[in-house]
């Protein structure tokens, strides 16, 4: 009686219904989902980190793999050459220790931020050039920044919002 993880693919948009399903049969399911900051203030705020996945935890001799694949939502589980793939158990708390990380940063990197603020970059070949803060891009965490360059020229770029800090503001001279 060993337990093996194993991925389903959800039908589109059936992953709520189908860690529903799997939870009320008794499974041992891992659904993964992380909070959001959508443009649209009516989006959901807590989505799939694998849009159309998730994993169970199951046993195959002891539950028939068409159980599963007929629950309602499921489309099918993940299989190679006709064999349901293994997910291994170090992926599986890997991927819980990254979204608890991901959690624990928080939904929005730029809380507080406003465009036209004064931003550093903390990563990236960039890393440790200003810019001004221009715009939010789509409900991804991307932002356009004003690159400050030569000359004081700015430059456009979008960056992943979690690289960028706010300047710190100048200490008067004494």
């Amino acid at each position: 009686m060993t337990q093996t993880w194993y991925a389903i693919h959800s039908k589109p948009n059936r992953e709520d219904l189908l860690w529903t399903q799997l939870l009320s049969r008794g499974h041992q399911v891992y659904y993964p989902r992380i909070h959001v900051r959508p443009v649209n203030p009516r989006a959901r705020t807590i989505k799939p980190y694998f849009p159309g996945y998730l994993f169970v935890q199951l046993d195959l001799n002891q539950t028939p793999i068409s159980t599963v694949a007929w629950t309602p939502g499921a489309q099918r589980i993940v299989s190679f050459d006709g064999e349901p793939a293994i997910v291994p158990e170090a992926v599986i708390h890997a991927l819980q220790a990254h979204i608890q990380k991901l959690e624990a940063a928080g939904p929005d990197p730029l809380h507080g931020l406003q465009p036209g603020d004064a931003v550093v970059l903390q990563g990236g070949p960039f890393e440790g050039y200003e810019g001004i803060l221009d715009t939010r891009l789509d409900g991804r965490e991307r932002v356009r920044i004003l690159l400050k360059m030569i000359n004081n020229q700015h430059v456009r770029m979008e960056v992943s919002a979690r690289l960028l800090e706010r300047k710190p503001a100048r200490q008067p001279a004494r």
